[in-house]
């Protein structure tokens, strides 16, 4: 490494976000870059480790170390190139992934990890900034027409291979916009739809590949007819059925949505009329109760503060995570820890204590006179492990009624739509989801790929661009015989 004391000379940093209180008022993105001196810093606390297992922790193997030694150096266009070789999108990455890589960072044994996915956003972002993303259309066609379903990380990268390989690729998407996931599950504030999204997908058209949107195949266009004018198609549905509660009573009340529907009703609403049409499901001046953690629960927390909601709290069923690593979670593993995300830090801003209540189980929904939520039931729970196994076990006299005008399910999904399954007839796992192996990606029917959510269940952005590109490479193979794709 250029610097094999640097990770001793200088700590961890991280740029300033946006103040909470000013950031809510608006839909913009909250975080900012570090100059380049101090970017170069960070990079330089990349150590000479031997074994970087942050390369085994990030799902598409990127050249971390590299680019982190050549942003140390200066040279930012070797460290995008580098980056590029793995990574078709690191705008996206860089910006809503978790940053795995950096919970296995060697660094992180006894001291703050690299800065990984700071250096990423801020990589690629130089690069726009400096023209060096252009369109690279392929130098040659095959002649080879390949249809991708769906329009998420998982299918642009496909689509983004596939057509670097030379086939004529079209992506087709059930919504109004390209981007799926990207575009109307991820909010504006994380990642900005008009400057970083579509963007992107300008690029892609510009080097030849075809998007048609409002194309829900399986519905309103035939699987079959389509098959029959492509050599070889690609499914990238994503997982986008949601879980829903076990029965509760008052559960079909008015005022209760799934987190999937408020945050595309939310996004489309702000693309189309700077949410002047009111086609959205708005929080303003409502006491919001979101159930379920993770990203999409925090992404609830965030939109509802936008639209100024008067309460907010976030009831989580599991008990809250530790400060810091347990035993049994030791390094390289994802450290199991307590963490305060954006939608977090927003609420405590605002209302003055963490949204968070843990070990939280609904029991029923209140109603008032026109059928409309105004109440939740709880009790608290507890976690005991009986002859090892984990069981949860409610706590008699913890009974609560917590006042609610808009309730949102955020308790992630458990795979795809049906429709393409019965019309294929193709074979699922037993999770429901598209049956294809790991690897070689191919479904049971001749032809037919699977990659990213609707094969491997609901995952992360990174992983969805892993399979995208693996089921891109196992279907250049099957098209011409042989692949040169990575």
């Amino acid at each position: 490494m250029g610097k094999p004391t640097g990770f001793m000379e200088y700590p961890r940093e991280l740029p300033g976000d946006r103040n909470p209180r000013l950031r809510i008022l608006d839909w913009n993105e909250f975080h900012d870059h570090l100059p380049e001196k101090k970017l170069q810093d960070q990079g330089a606390r990349c150590m000479d480790c031997g074994v970087p297992f942050c390369h085994s922790a990030c799902p598409v193997n990127n050249l971390i170390p590299e680019w982190n030694d050549l942003v140390y150096r200066g040279h930012w266009k070797d460290a995008i190139i580098r980056l590029w070789k793995t990574n078709n999108f690191p705008e996206f990455t860089g910006r809503v992934c978790p940053a795995p890589c950096e919970g296995s960072c060697v660094l992180g044994i006894n001291e703050p990890p690299v800065t990984i996915k700071n250096i990423e956003a801020s990589l690629i972002d130089n690069a726009w900034e400096q023209g060096w993303v252009l369109p690279q259309p392929p130098a040659a066609r095959t002649g080879k027409k390949v249809a991708v379903i769906g329009s998420g990380p998982a299918g642009l990268a496909a689509a983004d291979q596939l057509n670097k390989a030379g086939h004529l690729v079209t992506v087709y998407e059930r919504a109004d916009r390209i981007g799926g996931l990207l575009m109307y599950g991820i909010p504006n504030m994380k990642l900005d739809k008009k400057n970083v999204v579509e963007r992107r997908v300008k690029l892609m058209e510009q080097e030849g590949v075809r998007f048609v949107t409002n194309a829900h195949i399986g519905k309103d266009v035939s699987v079959h007819d389509l098959l029959k004018e492509v050599d070889a198609m690609i499914l990238a549905t994503g997982a986008t059925k949601p879980r829903d509660l076990p029965p509760t009573p008052g559960r079909n009340l008015t005022g209760i949505h799934f987190a999937v529907d408020f945050l595309h009703a939310n996004t489309k609403s702000l693309l189309d009329s700077n949410h002047q049409d009111g086609r959205y499901i708005s929080a303003k001046d409502k006491n919001v109760i979101v159930i379920g953690g993770g990203d999409t629960g925090t992404d609830c927390i965030g939109t509802s503060l936008r639209h100024g909601c008067r309460g907010l709290v976030n009831f989580e069923l599991l008990a809250q995570p530790p400060v810091n690593r347990a035993a049994d979670n030791p390094w390289p593993q994802w450290p199991r820890v307590l963490r305060v995300d954006y939608g977090h830090e927003e609420a405590k801003t605002k209302f003055g204590q963490d949204p968070r209540q843990y070990c939280i189980l609904t029991k029923e929904f209140l109603g008032d006179d026109q059928g409309r939520v105004r109440a939740l039931k709880t009790v608290q729970v507890d976690w005991v492990r009986d002859n090892g196994k984990l069981g949860m076990k409610e706590i008699p006299g913890s009974e609560q009624e917590w006042p609610a005008d808009l309730v949102l399910l955020a308790m992630g999904f458990l795979g795809p739509e049906d429709t393409l399954v019965s019309a294929l007839g193709m074979h699922t796992d037993t999770r429901s989801n598209y049956k294809a192996e790991y690897g070689k990606f191919a479904t049971s029917v001749e032809g037919v790929f699977a990659a990213g959510d609707c094969r491997r269940g609901q995952s992360l952005v990174v992983w969805a661009i892993n399979e995208g590109r693996g089921a891109a490479r196992e279907c250049d193979r099957y098209l011409m015989g042989a692949t040169r794709l990575p």
